[in-house]
């Protein structure tokens, strides 16, 4: 059998220190109290639920005191139950300062012989028992005091003591004589004990209270980590980040306790969702310690919940008054539950309740749960139909938990609870598609029907910002639909999956399905189906661009719901027609109809269109340049969204998004980021995706290349989402442009612009110009460090990006539609980086005055867009022309504007390019358009290259493959450039300038 010293010094051998995450200020005070910052010491009681992180904050403390030059022991007392070793904790610490320190060690026996009744070489079986000398206890408690007494006159000591509340009556009693007496403030002892093991009948309970009372100890509780803290442990556990929604599950279920977190990452990395074996057979110690009516009782709260009042207990454990009494009073004092208010009882850690519940037999689970059902139903106790529906579900009486299931549905959305509602009908769905539940059920004779609730559970998860969801459950009952089926039936389910596609990005022919529609509605008698078809038909052709289709039945669904008083399609009718006058050019006429749109729908209490309305009317006001007030008004209905219980619904969600990228393009760049913090809540994957994209701009303009990390997981929703796939993508062209990565910028760019136009159907969609705009700067920049074979292929690319953005201005020009401020922007930045480029390249480059203008035409443009950055940027880019050109003093002006936006911003990476370009102090390093005395071309470079190794004008004509003549004509133009007389001395000019330094190859192409 293995000896406990040998176990103690395994489990320090694998013991593997988890982050000190959270605990500042504990560890400041521990420190403290011992006396390690120089201060008086004393001794410390250190209580702390388990896994909350003693031991970890002792490993700290003992590190600490180690390099500071103290002396640690460390000792550690272990379950054994009633076969407890007297003085483990001791001996441990002893015998590792033998094993350690001879010599130290055996001066302490040999000053206090006693000591050496601790060590572990004195304390194994022998080969032969022979008869010891007993050794008083007094004895050994004044040798243990004299010893470190004697070691602290040597250096300081720390003597920490895990795990106390296993500890032995004698090493308490030892305990309890190192408190009284006084040992000298170069001596100090920590101890550490689980306070959640303190039940009534502990013994150490009573010792802890006398230790507290003296005045040389300390007592101090290590309570949970706070949430901020709790996600900093995740991150730093978890390499690859976790979803918001996998986060804020394991920080609900950890409560705070370091080893629970650790635990329930390691479980979700490994996809599960259960509670880890090893987690809950430490969660179920306790309960093996109750009596079989005590174990019943806390089983039939874990059937429950968390929580449970006293009178549900009974009806569910079947414990009579006085038996229930008494085996809620053991399970409270074995700390297993604890009171809850004045009627109820609560696991003392949540996941002492899913321990439990997972460790029920099927019978057991189903026997409670049937139970709780009964009485729920007969009103023997009160309770919700979510409730009921659980309990029915779970003991099997499927027919109750199906109308349980859709009433709660009902009563979740009738109080702002989309995400529960849609979970709730989804579960009615399922249910009744087994036929014996549905006829038990007597759906139709409830007035409610399969269409009904499939509608209701599409409605439902677009609610809760589920689109993808919304669109296969309306999917998935339409190809369920028998072909015998009423028109009507089929016209709802069409009604519903197109309503849910017109949503989002969805491949779906939403045109097809509402004409469908309207054929089957119309003709039916006027109804709210048919105005709610029209209404749904006129968003689809204006989403195809059909103008006067719209209108017609945007008009024609207007006049029924007035008819038939329908407030919301009445609203939504409006809302559509109002977006249609914008985009017919009458922005003023549109403004009044959607403030209009929107007064209705408030006044109906009708909250989706409230939400469209505001939200189009926040778009209308940014499509003309009006950034004040859209933020204003995409904040208002992110708000209004948030009030309604809604955040997560469409346009509620959208509004949200367009605030940070509004805010963004505005310069706020603190609110931007606010906006995209998900933490502490709980998005679906599509909104946490399009929120993080947005933060992943704000990290490309900061120059944080670590955001890159998430661009895998924001790429996977590019083929459900453009504006992710536009966002995200133009940030990571920046992103990697930045760190010198250029073909991966471009590889970045195909692949948006692919999966958009694959997914909107449109190969020149407007956001291409920013696109392509992006990625031709960070071509340029590139271009003004590579090589001439290099530059010729960046040339290239550029051409073709230049070429590609012309088309998509053309087909704009085509459509009715007049081209915004922000567009126009980026089209007048693809025309100034185009020219950068050739600039630099060398090849048909324009000339400075036209260089010069059409960058000032880029500037005047975001400036009157709004955007901030880009406008600094572009007057960066400006200022280096105006250098290359000799306009120094206005390149200053550019370049002192440029550097005060990019230093409030804090955009390191524009800051950067304006430190290349010098201060009115400081000339520049280099400017990114070359050196103005020094204007040769690539070719010239080339030419001088080959001059300068001697070659003959026949010889640099045979490698160039172009004429002996025209390389004539080449050396006749850099001797005139570098004014010089011959080519030698050009050469030696050349040398002297360092234009060949900057140009002569390195071998394989590329400059030194």
């Amino acid at each position: 059998m293995t000896s406990p010293f040998a176990m103690i010094a395994g489990m320090a051998a694998e013991t593997t220190l988890a982050p000190l995450v959270g605990r500042a200020d504990e560890m400041r005070r521990l420190a403290e109290l011992v006396g390690l910052d120089g201060g008086p010491g004393g001794h410390v009681l250190l209580g702390g639920d388990a896994g909350v992180g003693k031991s970890r904050l002792i490993a700290e403390l003992t590190t600490r005191a180690q390099e500071a030059g103290w002396r640690v022991l460390l000792g550690h007392c272990l379950d054994f139950g009633d076969s407890a070793m007297p003085y483990l904790p001791f001996s441990e610490a002893f015998g590792r300062l033998a094993a350690e320190q001879t010599g130290i060690a055996k001066a302490l026996v040999d000053a206090s012989p006693a000591i050496a009744r601790l060590l572990p070489a004195h304390r194994l079986l022998a080969e032969a028992v022979e008869p010891q000398e007993v050794t008083e206890p007094a004895a050994l408690f004044d040798a243990v005091s004299e010893a470190l007494t004697e070691l602290g006159r040597q250096a300081p000591v720390l003597l920490a003591i895990e795990d106390v509340h296993w500890a032995d009556r004698s090493t308490r009693e030892l305990l309890s004589f190192l408190f009284i007496r006084q040992l000298g403030s170069r001596v100090a002892v920590v101890a550490s004990y689980r306070s959640d093991d303190m039940h009534r009948s502990h013994p150490l309970r009573a010792t802890v209270t006398e230790w507290g009372r003296l005045a040389t100890v300390n007592r101090t509780q290590l309570g949970p980590l706070d949430d901020h803290h709790m996600r900093l442990l995740i991150e730093a556990l978890h390499s690859a980040q976790l979803s918001e929604l996998e986060v804020q599950h394991v920080v609900e279920r950890a409560e705070g306790n370091p080893f629970f977190i650790e635990q329930l990452v390691a479980a979700t990395e490994s996809g599960g969702g259960r509670l880890p074996r090893d987690l809950a057979d430490l969660m179920l110690i306790r309960l093996d310690q109750l009596g079989d009516e005590s174990r019943l009782a806390v089983r039939a709260v874990s059937v429950v919940g968390r929580r449970a009042a006293h009178d549900v207990l009974a009806r569910g454990s079947g414990l009579d008054g006085p038996a229930l009494d008494q085996a809620l009073r053991a399970a409270v004092e074995a700390n297993v539950l604890v009171a809850a208010g004045n009627d109820g009882y609560a696991f003392r850690h949540a996941l002492v309740a899913e321990a439990v519940y997972q460790d029920l037999l099927p019978g057991e689970r189903a026997r409670l749960h049937a139970a709780y059902a009964k009485a729920l139903a007969s009103r023997e106790i009160e309770g919700t139909a979510a409730e009921l529906a659980r309990h029915a579900r779970a003991s099997h009486d499927l027919v109750t938990a199906t109308i349980a299931s859709i009433q709660a549905g009902d009563e979740a959305m009738a109080v702002g609870g989309p995400d529960e509602a849609a979970r709730h009908y989804e579960l009615a769905l399922e249910l009744v598609a087994d036929p014996a539940v549905a006829t038990a059920v007597g759906l139709g004779r409830r007035g409610l029907d399969q269409i009904d609730l499939a509608v209701r559970a599409s409605a439902a998860a677009a609610a809760a910002g589920h689109r993808f969801r919304a669109i296969a459950l309306a999917e998935h009952q339409l190809r369920a639909l028998p072909e015998e089926a009423a028109p009507l039936d089929r016209a709802r389910l069409l009604q519903a999956l197109a309503t849910a596609a017109l949503l989002t990005d969805s491949k779906l022919d939403v045109l097809a399905l509402t004409t469908e529609a309207v054929q089957l509605v119309s003709s039916e008698p006027l109804a709210a189906l048919r105005a709610k078809v029209f209404a749904t038909h006129a968003r689809a052709n204006a989403d195809r661009a059909r103008h006067d289709d719209a209108v017609r039945w945007a008009g024609e669904a207007l006049s029924i719901a007035g008819e038939l008083g329908l407030p919301d399609v009445a609203a939504d009718a409006a809302t559509t027609l109002a977006h249609l006058e914008e985009r017919a050019g009458d922005p003023e006429a549109a403004e009044a109809a959607l403030i209009q749109a929107v007064a209705q729908a408030r006044l109906a209490c009708e909250v989706t269109a409230e939400l469209r309305g505001l939200f189009n009317l926040a778009g209308l006001h940014y499509e003309q340049g009006r950034l004040s007030p859209a933020l204003e008004v995409y904040r208002e209905t992110w708000q209004r969204a948030r009030e309604a219980g809604r955040p997560w619904a469409p346009y509620g969600l959208d509004g949200r998004a367009l605030t940070a990228v509004v805010a963004h393009v505005s310069g706020d760049w603190a609110l931007a980021s606010a906006a995209v913090d998900v933490s502490g809540e709980s998005p679906p994957g599509l909104a946490e995706a399009l929120l993080a994209a947005i933060g992943l701009e704000v990290a490309a303009g900061r120059g944080d290349s670590s955001a890159l990390e998430l661009l895998p997981r924001l790429r996977a929703w590019w083929e459900h989402d453009g504006l992710i796939a536009i966002i995200s993508g133009g940030a990571s062209i920046d992103l990697l442009g930045h760190r010198g990565d250029v073909a991966g910028a471009q590889a970045i760019h195909d692949d948006a612009v692919a999966s958009v136009a694959a997914l909107w159907h449109r190969p020149n969609f407007e956001a291409r110009l920013r696109l392509g705009a992006l990625l031709l700067g960070q071509l340029a920049s590139a271009a003004a460090h590579a090589g001439l074979a290099e530059r010729a292929a960046l040339a290239e690319r550029g051409d073709e990006l230049a070429a590609a953005t012309l088309q998509v201005a053309a087909s704009g020009a085509e459509g009715c539609r007049r081209r915004g401020p922000e567009s126009r922007a980026w089209l007048a930045r693809v025309a100034a980086e185009h020219g950068r480029l050739r600039w630099l390249v060398g090849i048909d480059p324009l000339p400075e005055d036209e260089l010069l203008r059409v960058w000032r035409e880029a500037v005047s443009a975001f400036e009157r867009f709004g955007h901030v950055y880009e406008t600094a940027r572009s007057r960066a880019r400006l200022a280096a022309v105006l250098q290359a050109t000799g306009q120094t003093a206005r390149a200053a002006e550019e370049i002192s504007g440029a550097r005060v936006a990019a230093t409030r911003l804090g955009a390191e990476p524009l800051l950067a390019e304006l430190r290349a370009l010098g201060t009115p102090d400081r000339p520049p390093l280099r400017t990114s358009l070359g050196r103005r005395d020094v204007p040769l071309t690539p070719r010239e470079h080339e030419v001088l290259i080959l001059v300068a190794e001697g070659r003959s004008n026949r010889d640099i004509a045979l490698h160039l493959f172009i004429s002996a003549k025209t390389v004539s004509v080449h050396v006749s133009n850099i001797l005139a450039k570098l004014d010089a007389a011959g080519r030698t001395e050009a050469v030696a000019i050349a040398h002297r300038r360092g234009i060949l330094a900057d140009t002569t190859s390195d071998g394989d192409g590329r400059r030194p």
